[in-house]
């Protein structure tokens, strides 16, 4: 179960510029902090033991996730989202993608989840996010999408960020469009979930234009 790109969620309010301004460091690392405070959450790297906490997340959130996430047909075991922390936390330690759940900083609470992922050639990165449905039109999905896209510019050799989205979802479709991401394409692909209209929205940003836009 991973973070797709067709979050379930809408644009909000600016968080902090600290994660912005991270895109812009002179060195680049291998892996993203493991911690990325965006405003009015943290993401926070998987440890091991959410499994069972994001298991009842998703339960909670499955008839709202179901129209835009193929993964979210059939509610998970709660072993299965215990093996899913487990691969996320492999991967990371592997460097190849890098998951996060999202913390509320106000409650402590798990709302989400979000990723960067290295599915879309060299030199680039995809974001994937959902927010938990009572935690929608409060911008978590753009924070999110803020701090890792200012991560991923961080890494060495990421030149281009990504996000995806299906045209049908406008929600998902808002979050790139508020943070100055283009539409570079539009690609006609079979649909995998049952709001999807089979046209697959590509969102890019360059570091250079990332840099300029944060400064």
């Amino acid at each position: 179960m991973r973070p797709e790109p067709d979050g379930a969620a809408v644009a909000g309010p600016d968080d902090d510029a600290s994660s912005s301004g991270r895109a812009a460091g002179a060195s680049r690392t291998d892996r993203p902090p493991r911690e990325l405070p965006s405003g009015p959450l943290t993401l926070c790297a998987f440890a091991g033991d959410e499994g069972a906490v994001l298991n009842r997340l998703v339960v909670a959130n499955l008839e709202h996730l179901r129209p835009w996430m193929p993964w979210a047909k059939v509610a998970p075991t709660v072993e299965e989202n215990v093996e899913f922390v487990r691969r996320s936390v492999e991967e990371w330690d592997h460097g190849a993608n890098f998951g996060f759940w999202l913390r509320e900083d106000s409650s402590g609470q798990m709302v989400g989840c979000a990723g960067l992922l290295a599915r879309i050639g060299p030199g680039g990165m995809e974001i994937g996010y959902w927010v938990a449905e009572d935690r929608t039109r409060r911008g978590y999905a753009t924070a999110s999408a803020r701090a890792l896209t200012s991560a991923a510019f961080g890494l060495r050799g990421i030149e281009r960020v990504e996000i995806h989205c299906d045209e049908a979802n406008l929600a998902s479709a808002a979050v790139p469009r508020r943070l100055g991401f283009r539409l570079a394409r539009v690609d006609r692909v079979p649909p995998d979930a049952p709001s999807e209209a089979g046209r697959q929205l590509v969102f890019v940003v360059d570091a250079a234009s990332w840099v300029r836009g944060s400064s």
